[in-house]
């Protein structure tokens, strides 16, 4: 059975709070039309990482956005609160950047969403939105 993957904003509204996601792209602007996330040596290395040390994640869409239907690019939901007082956070942004907030592997973004502008989508969780929405798109 396919795995449901949620878009992040939502997941932000699930868990009532600020999120951290991850998303990863080739650095060569030529070389994105062909990207697969499956055949990422650098994804394929973070996620390892999250998963020896015990950091859980799952696979999440991007921001919601009504005006395109984007496909699944290898975007992880990081379950971890943002909060600099929490170790596992520390660990986490300590592997993904340096210490001036820069990216330490190329192609890497590592963000946070608040849940203040998750809720700018608020009425996407509405019961049949999404499948009212397919059937005008």
């Amino acid at each position: 059975m396919p795995q449901l993957i949620e878009h992040i904003d939502a997941i932000a509204r699930k868990q009532g709070r600020d999120v951290l996601y991850i998303e990863f792209h080739p650095e060569a602007r030529d070389a994105r039309k062909a990207y697969d996330y499956m055949r990422d040596p650098v994804r394929a290395a973070v996620l390892a990482w999250l998963d020896g040390h015990a950091v859980p994640w799952r696979a999440c869409g991007p921001i919601a956005d009504l005006r395109v239907m984007a496909p699944y690019r290898g975007q992880v939901y990081v379950d971890v609160p943002y909060d600099e007082a929490l170790p596992a956070y520390r660990a986490v942004r300590d592997y993904l950047e340096h210490p001036d907030g820069s990216m330490r592997q190329p192609g890497v973004r590592f963000y946070l969403l608040t849940h203040k502008f998750a809720m700018k989508n608020a009425e996407h969780d509405a019961p049949g939105f999404w499948e009212r929405w397919y059937e005008d798109f």
